[in-house]
């Protein structure tokens, strides 16, 4: 059976909150890059509008394939109809093209969210198939996001702290871009684990209030001091790039061996691998869905040594900034939004974190929800 969801009216409203959240980001960044521009620093700008661009083309293109492979889907789409939502293959292909793939998604999910929360329904059974059905639309759309998160709004984020430490000037439009990358990130983060843990049958809701308060701020503090490591890494010599590299390749080389099956195509599977590998640099998630307790230690472990060694690297190689007025600032956030992090996680894990009900063999229902929504199930796990 399908657990007793709603997808409300407050829900309803909280994704117009989270497009126009989307919008201001992107849009800010972009503003950025012009000002850049007009400042005539001409690297800043491609490096920004760089960002933008990539996450903005890996969620159109996994969010093309995702539609495609629902008009392919006998339990979506069992008359074989090669339109969905009444967009053919072809005008799905032009939309995201122009990059607007996203927001067709979010128009469809408001547009089918409004007839459903905003009209009353006679049948219950048919209410929670229509509800769970929205929740599988919000939890592509969040994933995306989350894609877009980390590959657009956390580098970005690391971007500018460095223009700011390194160079020592800002503006306003800068500050206004680092404010906005950490709201599109915390906002992803919660958005998604609420959405992808209503979609599915066998998973039991996380519960809004303090567990979801002590998520956000295990993810936040772990996010904060990473970037704020790494931005003290760049400081050392631009070149430090390359260690962030190193990292990134030896998480995409992680989620090959992990072997993980979320796409239908072997490129996009590849493309996926190395989308999670450029997560994995910022923060953990469960790749396949499987205990996880040796390769978190592992993580955080190496996670701990990175951001507890990188300000005494900067100190003996650097030793002029000492005098410097945001180096014990920095280090302080760092050290302690480390140990804040961790003592979030265990929190949270220990206590806090929802347990997943076992299905029963006879639950055909929910067994062809299952199927429904199959690359749901092979979604990151919080």
């Amino acid at each position: 059976m399908l657990q007793n969801i709603q997808y409300t009216k407050l829900r309803w409203l909280l994704t117009i909150g989270g497009l126009l959240l989307y919008i201001a980001d992107i849009w800010t960044d972009l503003a950025l890059s012009v000002k850049y521009v007009l400042d005539e620093r001409y690297i800043l700008s491609a490096l920004t509008l760089g960002f933008v661009l990539v996450g903005m083309l890996v969620t159109q293109t996994f969010s093309y394939a995702w539609y495609k492979d629902d008009i392919n889907d006998v339990f979506i789409n069992p008359q074989g109809i090669a339109t969905i939502s009444g967009i053919s293959k072809c005008g799905l292909a032009v939309f995201h093209l122009c990059g607007a793939g996203i927001f067709t998604r979010y128009y469809h999910l408001l547009k089918n969210g409004f007839r459903v929360v905003w009209t009353n329904s006679s049948k219950e059974e048919e209410t929670k198939e229509v509800h769970h059905r929205l929740f599988c639309q919000a939890t592509d759309l969040s994933m995306l996001k989350l894609f877009e998160a980390f590959l657009e709004s956390a580098p970005q984020l690391l971007l500018q702290i460095y223009i700011a430490l390194h160079h020592g000037d800002t503006s306003i439009i800068q500050y206004l871009s680092m404010v906005l990358s950490c709201f599109n990130i915390a906002w992803a983060l919660v958005d998604y684990r609420r959405c992808l843990r209503r979609s599915l049958p066998h998973v039991t809701e996380m519960p809004s209030g303090l567990p979801t308060a002590i998520y956000l701020l295990y993810k936040l503090c772990t996010i904060s001091s990473h970037v704020l490591s790494y931005s003290l890494l760049l400081m050392l010599s631009p070149y430090s790039v390359i260690a962030l590299a190193i990292l990134w390749l030896l998480a995409t080389t992680w989620s090959h061996l992990l072997q993980t099956h979320f796409c239908s195509t072997r490129s996009h599977e590849m493309l996926y691998r190395a989308v999670v590998g450029f997560i994995l640099t910022f923060t953990f998630f469960n790749v396949k869905g499987q205990g996880t307790r040796v390769a978190m230690i592992v993580y955080y472990f190496l996670y701990s040594l990175i951001n507890m060694t990188t300000p005494l690297l900067l100190l003996l190689l650097m030793p002029e900034v000492q005098t410097a007025t945001f180096f014990l600032g920095i280090t302080g956030l760092i050290f302690g939004n480390s140990v804040l992090g961790l003592v979030f996680l265990v929190l949270y894990y220990l206590h806090l974190h929802p347990r997943e009900k076992k299905r029963e063999a006879d639950e055909v229902d929910g067994l062809r929800k299952e199927a429904e929504t199959g690359r749901i199930r092979h979604f990151l796990q919080p």
